[in-house]
């Protein structure tokens, strides 16, 4: 899984990548900080299964901490998004090829109003205008991709298809295709759209293959009320508050071992030996995240995944009475998969020759057996039985 942070210059794009994969990226109170692409792992947290069976978990492709499962999942970050990029302005939309693969994207947007479209300091600018700028900028970039084939396209009978090979890279079916058409009111027969046509289309095909979420950044500094604020703005917009420049902190801090901190957590516990005036930051972030349930860096990654994308968490097995695999690790897997996943198709998420022979799986809860073509459902415990080769 891959999600793309994006939004205008300044924002706190950086810093939120930072905070969220603790890896050293370039972060500056100025523009365009960000000048080739940042990839690296996140994690989404939820509650372990281990607690539910009564058994300590010995985690292989995941982590957990304390009864929480950490999943990875990729994060890129690209440079910022000023007004009127596809027509080259500020560093143009040329990385903006590095999030085709995305599943989704997360919009960072300055929450306090003190940075304006272009990442310049202001007073009171309006966050809300920044998601229409990056989502215009967005629809231009990938309008100007089909326009650029629409010769290869306007003499197919089967648009949709000719349009899903065009844009092959992207994570777009022929069904998002489709239903973007149908949202448009257009014909994907010998496709001859206007410009206007294509934007539309581009926009919508979007809003369904690549959903976004928005994150209400520096919510430390921002004046009461703006979140709700935002949220009147952009109704049906998942928007979460967050502090990246907090997470980061913090994260920093358990890692050096001076606190013993769990991501999304509201409180943390002094370990080592801060200094006073690492005392004084600490004071001042305990405060800070006990009023607001946490930093909303850990809720803003969770709700992308969980929410936004609809994913679930099954916990393959081939022991159904020990949890283990192979070599007795307990629940040593966990994987994210879109929620109506069916057992076969996670089989083959782990290896294309257990679904091949797969005869059925085995709810490990239940001790029963279930079809191919059961529906797994969250925290589902599976083991998949094969026939012999």
């Amino acid at each position: 899984m891959l999600l793309g942070i994006i939004g205008a210059p300044n924002k706190g794009k950086s810093t939120l990548f930072s905070a969220l994969t603790m890896i050293d990226v370039a972060i500056a109170n100025y523009p365009f900080t960000t000048i080739k692409p940042n990839r690296g792992i996140a994690y989404v947290s939820k509650k372990c299964v281990d607690s539910e069976l009564g058994v300590k978990c010995n985690p292989k492709n995941s982590i957990c901490l304390n009864g929480t499962r950490l999943i990875p999942i990729e994060i890129v970050d690209v440079a910022g998004l000023v007004p009127n990029a596809h027509l080259g302005k500020g560093m143009g939309n040329q990385f903006l090829n590095d999030l085709i693969s995305a599943d989704a994207f997360i919009q960072v947007v300055d929450l306090s109003g003190k940075t304006d479209q272009n990442g310049n300091p202001c007073e009171n600018c309006n966050p809300a205008d920044e998601v229409k700028m990056v989502k215009d900028e967005l629809s231009f970039w990938l309008r100007d991709i089909i326009k650029k084939h629409s010769s290869k396209i306007e003499k197919r009978a089967d648009g949709a298809n000719a349009l899903a090979e065009i844009l092959s890279g992207f994570k777009i079916s022929v069904e998002d295709i489709e239903k973007a058409a149908e949202k448009s009111y257009l014909s994907l027969s010998n496709i001859n759209w206007s410009d206007e046509d294509m934007l539309s289309f581009s926009k919508n095909l979007l809003e369904i293959s690549k959903p976004m979420a928005v994150a209400a950044n520096k919510i430390d500094i921002a004046k009461e009320g703006s979140i709700e604020k935002l949220k009147k703005e952009l109704p049906g917009t998942l928007i979460v508050g967050c502090s990246a420049a907090a997470e980061l902190t913090l994260r920093k801090a358990s890692k050096t071992k001076i606190i013993d901190y769990i991501p999304g957590s509201n409180e943390f516990k002094i370990i080592g030996n801060p200094s006073k005036e690492q005392m004084e930051a600490l004071d001042y972030l305990s405060t800070f995240i006990k009023k607001n349930n946490g930093t909303g860096v850990q809720e803003l990654i969770d709700s992308v995944v969980f929410k936004l994308l609809n994913m679930i968490v099954a916990y393959p097995v081939e022991d159904e009475n020990k949890y283990t695999d192979h070599y007795g690790n307990i629940l040593p897997d966990a994987f994210l998969v879109k929620n109506g996943t069916k057992a076969i198709e996670l089989a083959e998420k782990i290896h294309t020759s257990i679904a091949k022979n797969m005869l059925y799986a085995i709810d490990a809860k239940k001790k029963i057996k279930v079809p191919k073509d059961y529906i797994i459902k969250d925290n589902d415990v599976l083991k998949f039985v094969s026939a012999a080769r």
